[in-house]
């Protein structure tokens, strides 16, 4: 029975030899990736399917987080990239520093999104004058310029400065501020469940700033009431969604419906003073709303703001774009507009 099976086996392959020669090759071929990234118009995330506030308020119409679809780079991606106009390809090296791998920066982009959601929920709150309290901060090192002299690396949590314990970046800003130029800071860390020190030179950035020339995220515990939980997928990371996802928890916590039934889309990170900082892949985000037939897309004053009422313009996009620099200026146009 064994030996006519397997004899069965040798003629099926026989027979057939080219044909799978030819899909292992067509696969190989297919799904080889090249040393590139490809970007894309993307969508938008319904931000009421990545977070619930306890007992929330319910609206009418919704709030949506722009995105930028990224593929990878086989020899189909790539043909596609070159046929249509607004995909484009983006060398791997262009995305990553010479000093870091990829897990690296998958490491920073999910870190941010959990910074942005954390001032997104204080920014929310303090607005609506809703209960929190911050019970823990950790702070990690998610980038490292070339020029650091120093053995830091992403990943690094910091735990004192030249001996002293650190509870934010702020805390942590001011602290080497009051260090000269040239010199060597011992910086506390923890990296991979061990504690070490490694000391840092202060340099000139410059011409008017000194640095250690690091990035730093936090990551806090927060208690609120009512409660907030965030579902958001692996695959999706990065700080750009910051004001929309204050919009949309800050509406859940109070009785006015902000939305007014529109469906409103937009980007742009937020700073825990409300500050609504500038993104990129605006052309890929504008597109990706009009797709979604959006009604209002939000965007960071200044160069974001220019290109994105220069695309509309281009073509002839309905839709109506509202640049902002706070997230009260976000709040005070929903104020003011009617269904």
């Amino acid at each position: 029975m064994v030996k006519q099976l397997i004899q069965k086996i040798k003629q099926i392959l026989q027979e057939h030899i080219r044909f799978i020669l030819l899909f292992f090759f067509l696969l190989i071929v297919c799904t080889y990736q090249f040393p590139y990234y490809i970007e894309a118009p993307g969508g938008t995330i319904d931000i009421s399917s990545r977070v619930d506030v306890e007992d929330g308020y319910t609206s009418t119409g919704s709030f949506h987080m722009a995105y930028v679809r990224e593929l990878s780079a086989t020899i189909p991606t790539l043909i596609l990239a070159k046929l249509k106009r607004d995909w484009d390809i983006i060398p791997k090296k262009a995305t990553i520093p010479s000093n870091e791998e990829e897990s690296d920066v998958y490491f920073r982009d999910h870190l941010l999104l959990e910074e942005a959601n954390q001032i997104a929920t204080i920014v929310a709150f303090k607005k609506a004058n809703k209960d929190l309290e911050y019970t823990n901060t950790q702070l990690y090192i998610t980038y490292v310029d070339e020029i650091v002299n120093a053995d830091l690396k992403v990943g690094d949590e910091i735990l004192k400065i030249d001996g002293k314990t650190v509870h934010s970046k702020e805390e942590m800003g001011n602290l080497l501020q009051s260090y000269a130029i040239g010199s060597t800071i011992p910086f506390t860390i923890l990296r991979d469940k061990k504690q070490m020190i490694i000391s840092a030179n202060m340099i000139k950035y410059d011409e008017n700033r000194k640095a250690i020339g690091i990035m730093v995220t936090e990551k806090q515990e927060i208690k609120t009431n009512p409660e907030v939980l965030f579902h958001f997928k692996s695959s999706e990371s990065g700080s750009s969604g910051g004001l929309m996802m204050t919009l949309a928890i800050y509406n859940a916590l109070i009785p006015e419906d902000i939305t007014h039934g529109k469906k409103i889309v937009g980007t742009g990170t937020i700073d825990k003073d409300g500050n609504v900082g500038t993104i990129s892949g605006i052309k890929y985000k504008l597109k990706g709303a009009i797709s979604q037939k959006a009604e209002i897309f939000f965007v960071p004053n200044g160069e974001n703001y220019e290109e994105a009422i220069r695309l509309k313009n281009e073509n002839n996009y309905k839709i109506e774009v509202i640049g902002v620099s706070t997230f009260e200026e976000a709040v005070d146009y929903l104020n003011h507009i009617t269904k």
